[in-house]
């Protein structure tokens, strides 16, 4: 295996990056909240739309707060998880039981390339799903 760089050895190990994950993690847990199988402390405000499925309120930021409150704000857990499940189609988010839901989270993320930033190494993109 090094002979390959790190971008291949984690596909051909099957394998999501560790930014990749933790957006999973963040996705299942929102599922588990929506679904009463963990608090739903973060107070995420589901609503049900015909053609989405089922979104989350993302609040509004106040745009004349400090920058500082900005990148706070982007980067919490119930603003990046929100952000996240809204990405998700109806098919999956629609989705009640957790293993098939966790397999067709599985099919949508592997439908974007898992290009993790490396040193020494121009990521094509962010690679956020975001």
């Amino acid at each position: 295996m090094s002979e390959f760089d790190y971008w291949e050895r984690l596909e051909r190990l099957k394998l999501l990056s560790l930014q990749r994950r933790r957006e999973r993690y963040a996705i299942i847990h929102v599922w588990k909240m929506l679904n009463e199988k963990a608090p739903n402390s973060i107070n995420l405000e589901p609503y049900s739309s015909p053609r989405l499925g089922i979104r989350i309120n993302i609040p509004k930021y106040n745009h004349k707060a400090q920058k500082s409150y900005s990148t706070a704000y982007d980067n919490s857990f119930g603003i990046r998880a929100a952000r996240l499940w809204n990405l998700l189609p109806k098919n999956v988010n629609s989705l009640t039981s957790l293993e098939p839901f966790k397999v067709a989270l599985g099919e949508f993320i592997s439908q974007f390339p898992d290009k993790p930033p490396v040193p020494g190494y121009t990521p094509p993109n962010s690679n956020s799903l975001l």
